[in-house]
Parts: structure tokens; sequence; C-alpha cells
């Protein structure tokens, strides 16, 4: 593109130069004017297309939204407009001048000097050949009887008198007779035309003045030489006398120039629209040449700010890499040094802030394993009490999911009279209790089970950003473990305390009964007999109260093996009566083995089944519901239990596995705290819940073998 740009100022300067050349007047190149006014043309065409190009170029980029072309276009038609208001009025200023010029050189007075100038030459001539031609009317008159013999003499005085340079006399035929001359250089005369010798016989002389080859300007008269006889011929006489050289000189010129002013003046309108024609071609060609060099010179300013924008919309998408490359030393080379250094440092401060992250990433993702890997629940909270981040061991043992914690107020936490909302505000108001740590246990109720929390929060200390940590457990098992292991040892004291001192008293009572019998009356034998047998059945009580107790207390550790649960309920089930129970039987086929000790799930299996036996008794439609199925997990078997009795009261509900709570006249209460020790040996989970319709529902969750659930 620059190489035609180039190419076509080249051009356009050298068709200029010629047609200032030509229109100098120069011979060369003034045939030519046409020629170069239409290549003047073609160019001027051809650059105003190159231009309109380019300008729709320019105009597609703007359009396209390309940064720098509304700049280009700007300085585009600021140096248009500089160039052509000057270029307008030296043009309108040459045409005036040169019209006023051109005027000038025709002015009138100019005209009638050249005018007066060649008439008086012409007068002069005439003069000159008036008197010549007198001379040859006299000359003709005195060889009018002159002989052959005597003609050359007679002429060679004739020439002296008169001072004429040449006489010639030709006769009829126009053969010459004599010829005298007195310029010896000069051997042969000059000859005239045939019709001219025939225009003097017929009487009419002939006089001019005449340009001769090699003699210049001469006066030329010729006239009839009549004779007196009447039959003798008629000769002519020619006479030939140089115009005086300076004479001739002087008016040679100015028929010249009058001939060439005349000339100029009949071509004067032609003169103006060449001039005309090549300012204006002038004009176009430079105005032209002026808005491509504009353009060029527009691109080139243009192009560091356009190179600017390349490396600000990179550093924006993040490459700092865009470094342009400086090539001048003025503010523009300033600015983009400016800019690579703005670039450089940004670079350097974003791998100083990618280590930095990289460094907060890697101690946040160690600080997350560390947390995640805790047993224990954490919150941490700002000092609005905004749940800030919560570990998953947090989320488990509330029972919700991460995203439920997150970016929460603590006392906005769950639905209202729900547990996590409680939560939450008792740890809320501990916060506000507390200036430091504290410490507390509650009671926390979710899913249908119920938990016991140990919290613990302190304030975040000055230094670091103001905020909470709630630390908590889960200590359900702990207490149970400890609550279990107390019950234990009570009933190992129990059963070795109370145990000995039983078989005594049964055997006095009885041999008090033996040794009075006979003795008294039968009123008072009657009262001994009721006293001894009540004695005997309350030690018989007793001694059935130590034995749950210290079995309570010896149960012994699970041998878990490969047990088909199915078959193991089926087992039981078949010691009881179907009918009277209003038994259901809801068995899934196909379920994995468990891993399990068959002597002990068996006892479970009949605590559950007297325990609702129990339930109903007196129920007018009792039902009892027995199910297995395979959890979604794949990893346990669900044995569930359901009754339609009274279920169980509420007030009860988190102390149903302690022992000594139930809700019989008679017993002990250990069945279901038997039967929770045994699941946990299994490494199971058990559940009780009420029914709304009435009754209670009894899950165990038991693991499958080879899931981790195997004895090892």
């Amino acid at each position: 593109m620059r190489s035609l740009i180039a190419a076509a100022l080249l051009l356009g300067i050298v068709l200029l130069s010629l047609l200032f050349y030509a229109s100098s007047g120069s011979s060369a190149f003034s045939d030519s004017l046409p020629t170069l006014f239409v290549g003047g043309g073609a160019l001027g065409v051809a650059l105003l297309v190159l231009l309109g190009w380019r300008m729709w170029w320019l105009q597609k980029r703007i359009r396209r939204g390309v940064f720098g072309a509304k700049l280009t276009l700007k300085l585009l038609l600021m140096f248009g407009v500089v160039a052509m208001l000057p270029g307008l009025v030296v043009y309108g200023a040459s045409v005036f001048f040169l019209n006023r010029s051109i005027e000038t050189w025709f002015d009138v007075r100019v005209d009638n000097a050249l005018a007066s100038g060649v008439n008086l030459g012409q007068a002069a001539l005439d003069d000159l050949l008036r008197d010549l031609d007198k001379k040859a009317q006299r000359m003709a008159l005195t060889l009018s009887d002159q002989g052959v013999g005597s003609m050359i003499t007679s002429l060679s005085t004739l020439r002296e008198q008169s001072s004429v340079q040449e006489l010639t006399l030709f006769d009829e035929r126009g053969g010459v007779v004599a010829h005298v001359s007195g310029d010896s250089g000069t051997l042969l005369p000059v000859l005239p035309d045939r019709a001219v010798l025939w225009q003097v016989r017929q009487q009419q002389p002939y006089s001019r003045i005449e340009e001769v080859p090699e003699r210049g300007l001469v006066m030329h008269v010729i006239v009839p030489v009549y004779t007196s006889a009447l039959s003798g011929e008629t000769r002519v006489l020619q006479l030939v006398q140089p115009v005086p050289a300076r004479l001739a000189h002087d008016a040679q010129a100015v028929q010249l120039a009058y001939q060439e002013y005349q000339q100029i003046s009949v071509s004067r309108l032609g003169i103006k629209r060449i001039y005309g024609v090549a300012l204006t071609l002038t004009l176009m060609l430079a105005l032209l040449m002026t808005f491509v060099i504009a353009y060029l010179l527009s691109e080139r300013l243009g192009a560091p700010l356009r190179t600017l924008a390349r490396g600000t919309r990179a550093v924006a998408k993040g490459d700092f890499s865009q470094m342009p490359s400086v090539s001048s030393r003025d503010e523009l080379g300033v600015l983009i040094q400016s800019f690579n250094r703005m670039t450089r440092q940004l670079s350097d401060a974003r791998e100083q802030v990618a280590q930095n992250h990289q460094q907060t990433e890697q101690a946040k993702a160690f600080l997350e394993r560390v947390l995640a890997n805790l047993s224990s629940g954490v919150v941490v909270l700002d000092d609005t009490l905004r749940v800030r981040t919560a570990n998953s061991a947090a989320a488990q043992i509330l029972g919700v999911d991460v995203a439920t914690l997150d970016a929460r107020l603590l006392a906005e936490l769950g639905e209202p009279g729900e547990a996590l909302r409680t939560l939450g505000t008792t740890v809320a108001a501990r916060f506000g209790e507390h200036e430091g740590e504290w410490q507390e246990q509650i009671d926390y109720a979710a899913h249908g089970g119920s938990q016991s929390l140990l919290l613990r929060g302190t304030r975040l200390p000055p230094g670091v950003e103001r905020g909470y940590v709630l630390v908590f457990d889960d200590v359900t098992k702990l207490i149970d473990a400890e609550r279990n292991a107390a019950w234990s040892e009570v009933a190992r004291r129990l059963a070795h305390e109370i145990k000995n001192p039983l078989t005594p008293i049964q055997l006095s009572a009885e041999r008090i009964a033996r040794k009075l019998d006979g003795r008294l009356e039968p009123a008072d034998a009657e009262f001994l007999g009721r006293a001894t047998q009540t004695i005997v059945s309350q030690v018989a009580a007793m001694k059935s109260m130590v034995d749950a107790f210290a079995g309570y207390a010896r149960m012994p550790r699970a041998k878990l093996e490969a047990l088909d649960l199915n078959a193991l309920v089926r087992e039981v089930l078949a010691l009881y009566d179907g009918k009277a129970l209003g038994l259901v039987l809801g068995l899934e086929e196909g379920l994995p083995r468990i891993a399990g000790d068959s002597t002990l799930l068996r006892q479970v299996i009949h605590n559950l089944l007297q325990n609702a036996q129990d339930a109903l008794s007196g129920h007018p439609a009792p039902r009892v519901e027995v199910g297995t199925r395979l959890r979604t997990n794949n990893h346990a078997v669900c044995l569930t239990v359901t009754d339609n009795g009274a279920g169980f009261p509420e007030h009860l509900m988190t102390r149903l596995f302690e022992p000594y709570a139930t809700t019989k006249a008679k017993g002990t209460g250990l069945g279901l705290a038997i039967v929770k020790k045994i699941v946990e040996e299994h490494h199971g989970k058990i559940q009780i819940e009420n029914i709304k319709s009435g009754g209670a529902a009894i899950r165990i969750a038991l693991p499958v073998f080879g899931a981790g659930g195997e004895n090892t």
C-alpha cells in the first residue's frame, strides 16, 4: 500500500514538472500538453479512487469500533482542511492575477504602437518602391529607341546614374537580352515568373518588395519597354534594388512582432484555458496528494496509540506480556515507555499477589483439611454472629448441609420451632452473656433422635479479625457409655450385695412356717402361711431382678458371622401366636447376609416382640408389623418392628435406653437397654419413634457382612 502511494506521488510530481515546463512555451513538450492533461486527470482519478477506498476502509473500521480509527479520521480531516484553505486561496489569487496579466498583454496602446510601427516601416518601403518605379519608367523611355548593340552600355550608364544595383532586360519570350549588376558576386539575374512577364506586357507594371534567397529583402520593379517601330517586340525591364539593411531589419522585426502579437491575441482565450486547466489540475493533484500524505501521517501518528490500545486490552484480560517497542523519543515514545513500566509493575504485582494467594490457599487448604478431619464441629462467626465457615463435622453432627449454615446469622439458623433454631438462639445468647470463653452441655433433638452436645465458645483474640469460634462435640455416646458403665457397676454390686441374703431369708421363712405348723390357731396359722408365702414370692421376685441386673452387667461380647436375618426372624416368630398379635410380615427377599451373633440377635427380636405384645395387651385389634429391607447405601440391612399400641410417653423418649426406664407396672426396664447394648456390639444403630396414627416403631440397622461389620 505504501509503495503504491509513493509511486503515485512520484508520478504526480513528474507530471506537474512536465506540465509547468510545457506551459512555459517549451517546444519539446508544448505539443504534449493534451497528453499531459489527460495523464494528470487520470492520475487525479486514480488518487481519488485510492483515497476513497482508504476512506471506505477507515469508515468500516470505525463501524467495527477499531481503536484509533476515529482519531485517524479526525487527523486526516484536520490535515486536509489545513492544506485546502491556503491552497484554495493561492489558487484563487493565481487565477485572478493570471487573467489580469494576460489582459495587460493585449493593451490597446501596445496594439496601436505595433500597428503604427508596421505602417511606418511600410510607408518608408513604399516611398523607396515608388521612387524605384519612377526610375524604371524613365529608363524604359530611354531604352525604347536603343538598339541591341548599345543596350548593355545604356543599361550600365542608367544603373550608375540611378544608383540601382541590378538591371535586366528580357525579350517577349522571357529571355535575357542584357544584364548589368553592381554586385560582382551576382552573375545571374533574378528571373521573374512567366505570369509576371505576361502581366507586364499587358501594360500592368509590377512592383513588389520580396524576400530573395541569399539576397534578403529587395525591391523588385518590372516595367514594359516599348519600341518606336510598329512591328517591334515589347521588351521588359527589371530593376532589383536591395532594401537598406537597417531599414529591412527594423521592418522585419516590427512585422514579425506584430504577426506574433496578432497570433497571441487570437489565441488569448486558449491561453487562459490552458493556464486555468494547468492550475486546476495542479491544485487537484496537490490536494489529493496532500490528503494521501495526510492519511499516511494520520496512520503513522495513530499507530502508537493503537499499539497502546492493544496493550491496554491485553492488560485488561490479564496478559502482561504485551510490551510495545519504542522507536521514537517524542512524547508518544515516553508514553509507551511509561506504559511498559506500568505493565512490568503490574506483572510483578500480579505475580506477588498470585504467590501470596497461593500461600493463602495452601494455608486455607491445610486448615480446611485439619478442620475436615476433626471429629469436633467447628463454626467460625464474624462480629455480627454470622457464620463465616463451618467444617463438615459440624454439619454432620447437626444433621444439616454445610450450605444451610454458610453466611447465615446464628439466631436465624433453621426454621422457627426447629432444634437448629433453638440451638442458634441459645449459642447467640451465650456469646452475648460471656466476654471470654464459656462451656455448656445441651440436648439437641433433630431428625427423630436426641443428642447431647458439649458446646465451647470463645471470642477471637485482639490483633486478628473480629469474630467468634464455636466448637462442639456429640458426647451422646460418651454419656451413654458412662451411664452404661455406671449401671453395669450398680447391677454388679446389687447382684453381689442383694442376692446373698435372699436365700437365707427365704429359708428362714420356710423353716418358721414348718416349725409352727400345727401349733397355732387356725387363724394364726392362716396368717403365718400368707406371710410366709409373701416372703417367698418377694424373694423370688428379687432373685429374678438380681439375675436380670447380673445378666445386664455380664453381657457377653458378640461373635459376628455371616447371618441370614430373614431366616432368624422367621425362626423367632414361629414361637409366637401370629393371629393374637395381628402379625404382618414384610421381609424383603434377596437381602445380603449381615455380620451378627444369632444368640444375641434372637434375644433382641424376643425383647422387641415382647414389648409390642405388652403394649397391645387389651387392644381390640392388635397389629404388629415386622419387616426387613436393604438401605440405599447397600451397606446395612434394616429391621423394623411396628405396633399400633399407645406408643411411648414423650417424657421418656430421651431415656428409653436407660435401665429402669419403663412404662410397665412391673419390670426393671432393662429390655431396651439390653437391646441397645447388643445393637452397639454389632456396630449397628437403633432408633425409636412414635407414629402419628398411633403406636411406635423401632428400627435397627445392622451392617452387611464384608462391609466393615465382620468381627476381626
